[in-house]
Protein backbone atom coordinates (compact mmCIF):
# COMPACT_ATOMS: atom_id res chain seq x y z
CA UNK A 1 0.00 0.00 0.00
CA UNK A 2 1.03 2.87 0.98
CA UNK A 3 5.25 3.83 1.23
CA UNK A 4 6.81 4.45 4.51
CA UNK A 5 7.34 7.90 3.44
CA UNK A 6 4.31 8.94 2.63
CA UNK A 7 1.88 10.65 5.06
CA UNK A 8 -0.39 7.97 5.85
CA UNK A 9 -4.32 9.03 6.10
CA UNK A 10 -6.71 6.04 7.80
CA UNK A 11 -9.76 8.16 5.68
CA UNK A 12 -7.75 8.22 2.57
CA UNK A 13 -7.10 4.43 2.59
CA UNK A 14 -10.60 3.37 3.54
CA UNK A 15 -11.74 5.28 0.43
CA UNK A 16 -9.48 2.98 -1.74
CA UNK A 17 -11.53 0.30 -0.57
CA UNK A 18 -15.15 2.23 -1.29
CA UNK A 19 -13.50 3.80 -4.60
CA UNK A 20 -12.60 -0.05 -5.57
CA UNK A 21 -16.06 -1.10 -4.96
CA UNK A 22 -17.39 1.07 -7.38
CA UNK A 23 -14.89 0.89 -10.10
CA UNK A 24 -16.49 -3.63 -10.05
CA UNK A 25 -19.81 -1.56 -9.92
CA UNK A 26 -19.22 0.06 -12.48
CA UNK A 27 -17.05 -1.73 -14.66
CA UNK A 28 -17.50 -4.89 -13.89
CA UNK A 29 -15.72 -8.05 -12.36
CA UNK A 30 -12.63 -6.90 -15.69
CA UNK A 31 -11.51 -4.04 -13.12
CA UNK A 32 -11.57 -6.52 -9.96
CA UNK A 33 -7.75 -7.01 -9.81
CA UNK A 34 -6.04 -3.80 -8.08
CA UNK A 35 -2.59 -3.53 -9.72
CA UNK A 36 -1.31 -0.78 -7.04
CA UNK A 37 -2.28 1.88 -4.48
CA UNK A 38 -1.04 4.91 -3.25
CA UNK A 39 -1.84 7.36 -0.41
CA UNK A 40 -0.14 10.65 0.67
CA UNK A 41 -2.58 12.70 3.42
CA UNK A 42 -5.81 13.25 1.70
CA UNK A 43 -4.50 12.40 -2.01
CA UNK A 44 -4.72 8.23 -2.74
CA UNK A 45 -4.44 6.57 -6.18
CA UNK A 46 -6.14 3.62 -7.57
CA UNK A 47 -4.35 1.76 -10.49
CA UNK A 48 -6.68 -1.58 -11.44
CA UNK A 49 -6.28 -3.91 -14.34
CA UNK A 50 -8.61 -2.88 -16.59
CA UNK A 51 -8.59 -3.38 -20.77
CA UNK A 52 -10.37 -0.82 -22.04
CA UNK A 53 -10.71 3.20 -21.95
CA UNK A 54 -13.73 4.17 -19.79
CA UNK A 55 -15.85 6.65 -20.83
CA UNK A 56 -16.04 10.10 -19.04
CA UNK A 57 -19.64 9.00 -17.68
CA UNK A 58 -18.59 5.45 -16.58
CA UNK A 59 -15.93 7.55 -14.48
CA UNK A 60 -18.54 10.34 -13.30
CA UNK A 61 -20.90 7.22 -12.29
CA UNK A 62 -18.09 5.48 -9.92
CA UNK A 63 -17.45 9.21 -8.19
CA UNK A 64 -21.14 8.90 -7.61
CA UNK A 65 -21.47 5.34 -6.61
CA UNK A 66 -18.38 5.79 -4.31
CA UNK A 67 -20.14 8.68 -2.74
CA UNK A 68 -23.40 7.15 -1.91
CA UNK A 69 -21.63 4.38 -0.55
CA UNK A 70 -19.40 6.86 1.90
CA UNK A 71 -22.93 8.64 2.21
CA UNK A 72 -24.54 5.80 3.35
CA UNK A 73 -21.99 5.45 6.60
CA UNK A 74 -22.02 1.33 6.29
CA UNK A 75 -20.26 -0.58 8.34
CA UNK A 76 -16.37 -1.67 7.56
CA UNK A 77 -15.02 -4.71 9.24
CA UNK A 78 -11.95 -6.57 9.31
CA UNK A 79 -11.82 -9.75 10.51
CA UNK A 80 -8.85 -11.85 11.01
CA UNK A 81 -8.20 -14.98 10.18
CA UNK A 82 -5.99 -18.16 9.30
CA UNK A 83 -5.04 -17.62 5.57
CA UNK A 84 -5.75 -21.13 4.56
CA UNK A 85 -9.20 -20.12 6.37
CA UNK A 86 -9.57 -16.40 4.34
CA UNK A 87 -9.18 -18.57 1.23
CA UNK A 88 -11.34 -21.09 1.99
CA UNK A 89 -13.66 -18.70 2.48
CA UNK A 90 -13.50 -15.85 0.47
CA UNK A 91 -11.31 -17.46 -2.09
CA UNK A 92 -9.28 -15.44 -4.28
CA UNK A 93 -11.18 -12.54 -4.53
CA UNK A 94 -9.07 -11.31 -1.35
CA UNK A 95 -6.01 -10.76 -3.33
CA UNK A 96 -4.68 -8.05 -5.73
CA UNK A 97 -2.22 -8.61 -8.38
CA UNK A 98 0.65 -7.75 -5.58
CA UNK A 99 1.47 -11.10 -3.95
CA UNK A 100 1.22 -11.22 -0.25
CA UNK A 101 4.48 -13.27 0.86
CA UNK A 102 3.58 -17.27 1.50
CA UNK A 103 5.40 -16.77 5.09
CA UNK A 104 2.25 -14.53 6.26
CA UNK A 105 -0.29 -17.20 7.51
CA UNK A 106 -2.71 -14.65 9.30
CA UNK A 107 -4.56 -12.36 7.06
CA UNK A 108 -6.61 -8.72 8.05
CA UNK A 109 -9.69 -9.43 5.28
CA UNK A 110 -11.31 -5.75 4.96
CA UNK A 111 -15.15 -6.14 4.66
CA UNK A 112 -17.71 -3.26 3.41
CA UNK A 113 -20.77 -5.95 2.76
CA UNK A 114 -21.74 -6.49 -1.12
CA UNK A 115 -19.10 -3.50 -1.89
CA UNK A 116 -15.72 -4.80 -0.83
CA UNK A 117 -13.51 -7.32 0.47
CA UNK A 118 -9.86 -7.41 0.57
CA UNK A 119 -6.72 -8.75 2.62
CA UNK A 120 -5.30 -5.63 3.58
CA UNK A 121 -2.70 -4.76 6.99
CA UNK A 122 -3.78 -1.17 7.53
CA UNK A 123 -5.95 0.36 9.93
CA UNK A 124 -8.94 1.52 8.64
CA UNK A 125 -12.25 3.68 9.95
CA UNK A 126 -15.28 1.58 11.42
CA UNK A 127 -17.49 2.69 8.54
CA UNK A 128 -18.00 4.87 5.59
CA UNK A 129 -19.24 7.96 6.62
CA UNK A 130 -16.51 9.36 8.39
CA UNK A 131 -14.84 9.44 4.86
CA UNK A 132 -16.17 12.72 3.85
CA UNK A 133 -15.86 13.00 0.30
CA UNK A 134 -14.14 11.33 -2.47
CA UNK A 135 -13.45 13.75 -5.68
CA UNK A 136 -11.79 11.90 -8.73
CA UNK A 137 -8.71 14.53 -9.74
CA UNK A 138 -7.54 12.75 -13.09
CA UNK A 139 -7.51 9.23 -14.14
CA UNK A 140 -5.69 7.99 -17.53
CA UNK A 141 -6.29 4.31 -18.97
CA UNK A 142 -2.73 3.27 -19.81
CA UNK A 143 -3.17 0.84 -23.41
CA UNK A 144 -0.15 -1.03 -23.25
CA UNK A 145 -0.30 -2.25 -19.72
CA UNK A 146 -3.86 -2.48 -19.59
CA UNK A 147 -3.90 -0.10 -16.28
CA UNK A 148 -6.77 2.16 -14.94
CA UNK A 149 -4.81 5.01 -12.90
CA UNK A 150 -7.62 6.98 -10.21
CA UNK A 151 -6.06 9.69 -8.49
CA UNK A 152 -8.33 11.03 -6.27
CA UNK A 153 -8.96 13.52 -2.87
CA UNK A 154 -10.82 12.65 0.27
CA UNK A 155 -12.35 16.63 1.37
CA UNK A 156 -14.46 17.41 4.12
CA UNK A 157 -18.02 18.38 3.33
CA UNK A 158 -20.40 18.67 -0.18
CA UNK A 159 -17.76 20.61 -2.10
CA UNK A 160 -16.78 18.96 -4.95
CA UNK A 161 -13.61 21.19 -5.17
CA UNK A 162 -12.46 20.69 -1.85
Amino acid sequence: MASDSAKFDVRTHTALHVLKGAVVKVLGKDALWTASTYVDGSHGRLTVKFIRKPSPEEMERIEEEANRKIAEDVQVRVVELNRDEAERRYGNIIYDLYPIPSSVKRLKIVIIDNWNINACNKPHLTSTGGIGRLVIRKWRFRKSKELLEISFDVVRGIDKHG
